[in-house]
Order: C-alpha cells, then sequence, then structure tokens
C-alpha cells in the first residue's frame, strides 16, 4: 500500500456489518477503518489521504444526518449513507447537504462500490482544488501592502489611470505595480488575475471617485 492511498471510513453500530464491509473493501483490494459510533470517528486520528465515508443514519449517540450536519464546516470526506430504516424525507436531506448516496439495506455490493468509487474520486477532486487555493493564497500573502491595494482595483476593471488616481500615485508607478502583481500572483492575463481574485474572495473595488485618494 502506498501512503496516498485511498482509505473508507466506516460508521455503524453493527459489527456484522462493520465486518462485512471491511471484508468487501478488502476484496476490491481497499484499506478501511470502522468505528461503531460517531464520537469513536469523530475523536480517531484519521490518514490524510483521499477517503470515503460510509455512514449509518441510526448511531447509538447521533443520527448520521445530524453528525453530517457538525462536521460540514469542515473538510470531511464524501459521504455514502446506509440505513434499515431508508424513508425520502432522509434521503433528500442527505443529497441535498452533500452526500453522494443514500442506499437502504440490503443493497448490492455493486452499488456500494460504485458510490465509494464516485466518492473518493470526488475527494480526490476536493483536495486538489484546496491545493490550488493554499498556492494562491500563498502567493497573495507575499505581495506588499500596496500590491494587495493595486489588486482588486486592476480586476474592478479600472484604467491604470484611475486606479493611480485611487492610491494617489502615478500612472507608472502603478504599472510597475500591476505588473509585480502579476508576476507574483502566476497569472497570465487580465482575465486569469480576476478568476484568482474571485477564488480568493478578494473583494472587489468598483470606486471612481473623481480626484479621489
Amino acid at each position: 500500500m502506498t501512503f496516498n492511498e485511498p482509505i473508507v471510513f466506516i460508521v455503524d453500530d453493527d459489527e456484522r456489518i462493520r465486518e462485512a464491509l471491511g471484508d468487501l473493501l478488502e476484496s476490491h483490494g481497499m484499506r478501511a477503518m470502522a468505528f461503531g459510533s460517531a464520537c469513536d470517528y469523530v475523536g480517531a486520528d484519521k490518514p490524510d489521504v483521499p477517503a470515503c465515508l460510509i455512514l449509518d443514519v441510526e448511531l447509538p449517540d447521533i443520527n448520521g444526518l445530524e453528525l453530517q450536519r457538525q462536521i460540514a464546516e469542515g473538510h470531511h470526506p464524501p459521504i455514502v449513507f446506509i440505513t434499515g430504516h431508508g424513508d425520502i424525507p432522509s434521503s433528500v436531506r442527505a443529497i441535498k447537504h452533500g452526500a453522494v448516496d443514500f442506499l437502504t439495506k440490503p443493497f448490492s455490493d455493486a452499488d456500494l462500490m460504485a458510490a465509494i468509487d464516485m466518492a473518493i474520486a470526488q475527494d480526490r477532486e476536493n483536495r486538489s482544488e484546496r491545493a490550488e487555493l493554499d498556492v494562491l493564497r500563498q502567493r497573495f500573502d507575499e505581495l506588499t501592502p500596496r500590491e494587495r491595494e493595486v489588486l482588486p482595483l486592476v480586476v474592478s476593471g479600472l484604467l491604470n489611470k484611475q486606479a493611480a488616481a485611487e492610491l494617489g500615485i502615478s500612472e507608472v508607478t502603478l504599472q510597475i505595480h500591476r505588473r509585480n502583481v502579476m508576476q507574483k500572483m502566476a497569472a497570465a492575463s487580465l482575465a486569469d488575475l480576476v478568476r484568482i481574485a474571485e477564488r480568493l474572495e478578494i473583494p472587489i473595488t468598483h470606486s471612481r471617485r473623481a480626484g479621489g485618494n
């Protein structure tokens, strides 16, 4: 097994289900970590690799849907719900809040493995996007305070002359700062810089106050 090999987390209070799922995953060459409660899962040290979370709806300490809500704000593996008592409102709620699938026991091995593969692929993509965003944030942190003022003015569509007037600097100085921003942010074009600013959620300045400093 490689260091970055994906893993499947199983949270189900039925030991027989945990063992069966573990055997199924092992037969497909996948590793798994099983937990009997949501608390055990949350408190465990888990490898930082692409993953999927197989989550039972009815758990002894907390409802699986409630756990989904609680961990929604952080980075967590895409969820595949399994339940012996499925209902439409629960499945709709789960999918609406990002679950990959909602399977009612007994489900087929093929359906579960398809959902797991989709979840892991989604997690790989999410991790890639977060890594790219981290790089952009590092580049932004390398900008000088003045360059951070120039960036939103440039991507807002202001001409160099207008942006220079906003900052009370010469147009030549503005152009130097603009060039530095493009280079440090590794932006190939203004459109590229605009996309970067959107990803970083940088507030865009639209002020065109005449003679503003």
